[in-house]
């Protein structure tokens, strides 16, 4: 079966959702490099990870949305200038601070904050994927254009870190550019900083909106 991937398909993910939110990911990351990396014991990464999207989750500032049949997933943060991400794992769990999965998060965390754009408002991508079966088939470009759609009807930029070549090519694609060079943490795989400002299409969306007004004013 075909998979609308227009932005009806995507959807809101409320509190009922959020099991399956956090299942979404969990598999979909479970043989990314970074998380290979975070968690080299592949019987601790699904909780490792789980610990993290939980985390995110319950960022007051944090919107998840879902596509299809729970066949992706994407966690969009709003933040404000100096708003300040909590970046310890898993907001404090002391399960996830523990060992070398702990002391390597942290690591990164630390890395990526200091390239962070919080002296501007902005939202931030932290998670999206698409589980294994359904990859290829453009769910991740629909959610991806869902929340910068929502991006530019608010003036605001984009900022993201791609985990993967294939990912930044993903993103790339969609006006993101390299913020700096690459992030690495001792033998991590490499993490590109990227940001995306509104596009021109608030500014047509804008001069729509006036000359549909000045249309009716003269009717």
């Amino acid at each position: 079966m075909t998979v609308d991937t227009t932005y009806a398909s995507v959807r809101q993910a409320d509190g009922t959702d959020r099991q399956a939110v956090l299942d979404v990911l969990t598999e979909a990351f479970m043989t990314d490099p970074l998380a290979c990396w975070l968690h080299p014991r592949p019987g601790e990464r699904g909780l490792g990870q789980r610990h993290l999207y939980r985390s995110l989750l319950d960022h007051p500032a944090a919107e998840a949305y879902l596509i299809g049949d729970r066949e992706g997933a994407a966690v969009w943060l709003t933040l404000a200038e100096g708003q300040e991400l909590r970046e310890e794992p898993a907001g404090g769990s002391e399960r996830q601070g523990r060992g070398e999965g702990g002391a390597r998060l942290r690591a990164l965390g630390e890395a990526l904050a200091r390239r962070h754009p919080d002296g501007e408002p902005h939202l931030y991508l932290p998670c999206m994927a698409v589980v294994g079966g359904r990859r290829g088939a453009g769910l991740g470009s629909a959610l991806l254009r869902h929340g910068l759609e929502r991006a530019d009807s608010g003036g605001l930029p984009a900022y993201l870190e791609a985990s993967s070549p294939r990912s930044r090519a993903l993103y790339l694609r969609h006006g993101f550019e390299d913020l700096g060079e690459p992030v690495r943490v001792a033998d991590s795989p490499l993490l590109w900083p990227m940001r995306r400002p509104p596009t021109r299409l608030t500014s047509l969306h804008q001069r729509t909106t006036t000359a549909d007004s000045d249309r009716r004013a003269r009717k």
